[in-house]
């Protein structure tokens, strides 16, 4: 088995000279298989996009939902693909994670009801799931329905949840989102007010810039409020 995996090995890594035949990955997969060899070849095949799906198909009737099949339906962008994926959702609440994080290249198609069920669960990588998926999705919503979305993450009490949340508002440029960003760095820890002050700077425009000068007078003596004033001062320099 050892050598068998060894010779698979050898030709995926030669793939970028040597295009694979999704049959023959077809072919080599097995459940015997390693693990990451497992999500090598179903990721070649993913990457394969319509002609990849159809043997993936083959190898979901054949070997059941296994973690690499999921993730390889995500990897290519089939609609048959997303059904699946869409049902499988419905079916198996232990694959959610891993399914959502297959359906994250389809967020701006995926039901809003979807993604706020996402964002009111109690797990953190659901959670940080759940706004990867509202990042495809924010252009499509009013400042409104986006702050409604993420009251739950933003009051999280672990900071990577309240950061991903950030990032997800650094995407809106309006001085009601610039506001909530700033309700972070008044009323954060200090590495998620850090990280909304450094948000507020990157998004650089007139409504940021009045959101940190308002800061500068509202936050107290310290290290935040010396970082206000440096963002504030690259962003009136370059400005």
């Amino acid at each position: 088995m050892a050598i068998h995996e060894e010779s698979i090995w050898e030709k995926l890594n030669q793939s970028r000279r040597v295009p694979l035949e999704p049959c023959w990955l077809g072919e080599v997969y097995s459940l015997n298989l390693q693990a990451d060899l497992r999500f090598a070849i179903t990721e070649k095949l993913g990457l394969l996009s319509d002609k990849g799906w159809p043997v993936l198909e083959l190898l979901i009737k054949k070997a059941g939902v296994q973690p690499e099949l999921i993730r390889a339906a995500g990897l290519c962008h089939q609609t048959e693909a997303k059904n699946w994926l869409l049902k499988l959702l419905k079916e198996q609440e232990e694959l959610k994670l891993q399914v959502l994080q297959a359906l994250t290249c389809w967020g701006g198609e995926l039901p809003i009801t979807l993604i706020r069920n996402v964002l009111s669960e109690k797990s953190q990588p659901l959670l940080i799931t759940g706004l990867e998926l509202l990042k495809f999705k924010i252009h499509q919503l009013s400042d409104e329905l986006l702050l409604d979305l993420v009251q739950k993450p933003l009051r999280d009490f672990r900071d990577p949840v309240v950061l991903s949340t950030i990032r997800v508002l650094q995407r809106r440029n309006s001085a009601v989102v610039n506001s909530k960003i700033a309700e972070i760095a008044k009323n954060g820890s200090e590495t998620t007010a850090r990280a909304a002050l450094l948000a507020l700077s990157c998004i650089a425009t007139s409504h940021s810039l009045a959101t940190l000068t308002n800061l500068l007078n509202e936050l107290p003596q310290g290290s935040l409020r010396e970082m206000a004033q440096k963002q504030l001062e690259l962003q009136l320099r370059y400005k």
